[in-house]
């Protein structure tokens, strides 16, 4: 009797530790995976000229305290722009977008003094641009490269000084 109610183990039903930690990898990828091309795919969208000289009239117009997260959003675009220019060789135009992002660096530096709002959100941004630059330096060699780390060390600065607002306040 004890025969009947105890299941027949077959050798293809045996517990085989490789197989499920397989699965259990190939399940755990798939989960963490997925979700994140979700995101950066919306994230990674490369803006338009349309959509920076908006961006750009939009902070050029906005209030002192403003502008410092404002332009932080720019600065965050048009690296994506510059990351998407160096990848597919356009070495002019990057440089042209390199210069612009020095450019608002440096009001964003400026603007700082006006007690901007959006602190913790324009140092967030600044945060993850520097990671995307210094990503997009990977890409470059040559002349190239020293402008992207001139940019990037610009950046890295208002980061800190953007830190420090935002540990101050």
């Amino acid at each position: 009797m004890g025969s009947l109610l105890r299941p027949r183990m077959c050798p293809a039903h045996r517990f085989n530790p490789a197989l499920h930690l397989a699965v259990l990898g190939l399940l755990s990828t798939i989960c963490l995976t997925v979700p994140s091309h979700a995101k950066s795919s919306a994230e990674e969208a490369i803006p338009t000229p349309d959509v920076i000289a908006q961006l750009e009239q939009h902070a050029a117009q906005a209030s002192p305290r403003e502008q410092c997260f404002l332009y932080s959003q720019l600065v965050h675009t048009m690296t994506r722009k510059a990351g998407q220019e160096i990848a597919e060789g356009d070495t002019e135009a990057a440089a042209a977008t390199l210069k612009r992002i020095n450019i608002y660096a440096r009001l964003i530096h400026q603007n700082l003094a006006h007690d901007a709002k959006h602190l913790k959100d324009a140092e967030e941004l600044m945060h993850n641009t520097t990671y995307r630059l210094a990503q997009v330096l990977h890409l470059v060699s040559g002349e190239d490269k020293a402008s992207v780390q001139e940019t990037l060390k610009q950046l890295d600065q208002v980061n800190d000084e953007l830190l420090t607002q935002v540990f101050a306040h």
